[in-house]
């Protein structure tokens, strides 16, 4: 065989080639197990740590209200019905989601450190769009059964019975834990092998993805268009239902049935307005159109506010429970008397 120098000379830079792309994958696969860095949402000016104040007031108030309104449905005989039960899920749902993201951020803030392990992000991302499908699915098939009580009711014992209710719960946790393994699974898949700063307070899907050195355009569109199955099919039950809502409360007869129907259902729709309007715009409006400035109050809004705002709006709005809660406190006054 003769010697050739441009043989050799190919052959010189082949290796050269493919040596510089095994490590370039040693490079990424350092980089996907490598920690990540939280922006946080304060630093330790004056105002700041007031906000914080506040964040920690709302946090603490956010638990106690809805562990309240869950010990007071499974506590409560006249709570035990289809429409209490689903509505302790949510609160349960409404424990998690600051749980989630507030503990850490506060540490961090604390300690003055926003690192977060790989594994951490991981958790974080996954737990929080499992709580978050599984409490949008949650509210659609709550509307469902103000419209079975207000529309059926004389087949609501049967349409709405304990089996009926499993389902549903079962169906909405099912459903955020599907969603949940394969967006986590696909987003951590990526390389992140330039900046591991995350321009947020905690591991969100839109923010992880800004992060990430392959092209992501692809996923990002099914991601929108999963974002549209995931809201607009719940929003669109949550819409017929309650179109047939309002259409059976106008023909009413009696005033305070009317008060009562209204009262219920729009509780409900109040907290619906602000679930979906901040998922909404996380998810279905493109990363281009909002800034992390605005993704940072927004995801704000919807871990920790509307948690803290949705046993206030059920408890302040609905006799049933502010009973419920007068009944607890003359017992445990009458047996602290005795």
């Amino acid at each position: 065989m003769k010697f050739s120098p441009l043989r050799l000379l190919a052959n010189t830079l082949f290796f050269l080639q493919m040596s510089d792309a095994s490590q370039r994958v040693r490079e990424t696969n350092q980089s996907v197990t490598s920690d990540f860095t939280l922006m946080g949402l304060f630093n330790h000016s004056g105002p700041h740590l007031t906000l914080f104040s506040l964040v920690a007031a709302t946090f603490t108030m956010g638990l106690l209200g809805n562990a309240i309104l869950t010990f007071l449905i499974h506590t409560d005989a006249r709570l035990h019905t289809p429409m209490y039960f689903l509505l302790s899920q949510l609160s349960l749902l409404d424990v998690g989601f600051p749980l989630v993201t507030i503990p850490k951020m506060a540490a961090d803030f604390l300690e003055e450190e926003g690192t977060i392990s790989f594994g951490g992000c991981a958790a974080q991302m996954f737990f929080l769009m499992l709580i978050g499908v599984s409490e949008g699915v949650l509210l659609s098939l709550m509307s469902y059964d103000r419209y079975i009580a207000v529309c059926h009711p004389l087949h609501y014992p049967v349409l709405m019975r304990r089996q009926v209710c499993l389902l549903m719960v079962g169906t909405s946790w099912l459903s955020g834990v599907l969603v949940a393994s394969i967006q986590t699974s696909i987003t951590l898949h990526f390389p992140y092998c330039a900046s591991h700063t995350v321009d947020h307070f905690f591991c969100e899907l839109p923010a992880l993805l800004k992060l990430s050195c392959a092209d992501t355009s692809a996923y990002e569109l099914a991601l929108s268009i999963s974002g549209v199955l995931i809201l607009v099919l719940p929003l669109a039950l949550i819409a017929t239902s309650y179109s047939h809502v309002l259409g059976a409360v106008l023909h009413m007869h009696s005033a305070e049935a009317r008060h009562k129907a209204f009262t219920t259902c729009s509780s409900h729709i109040t907290v619906v307005g602000l679930f979906y309007g901040a998922a909404v715009f996380m998810y279905m409006v493109p990363g281009t159109y909002h800034t992390p400035q605005q993704d940072n109050v927004v995801s704000l809004f919807y871990s920790l506010i509307t948690p803290m705002l949705n046993p206030l709006i059920y408890s302040l709005r609905n006799r049933e429970v502010q009973m419920a809660l007068v009944r607890i406190l003359f017992r445990t006054g009458f047996r602290s008397k005795r």
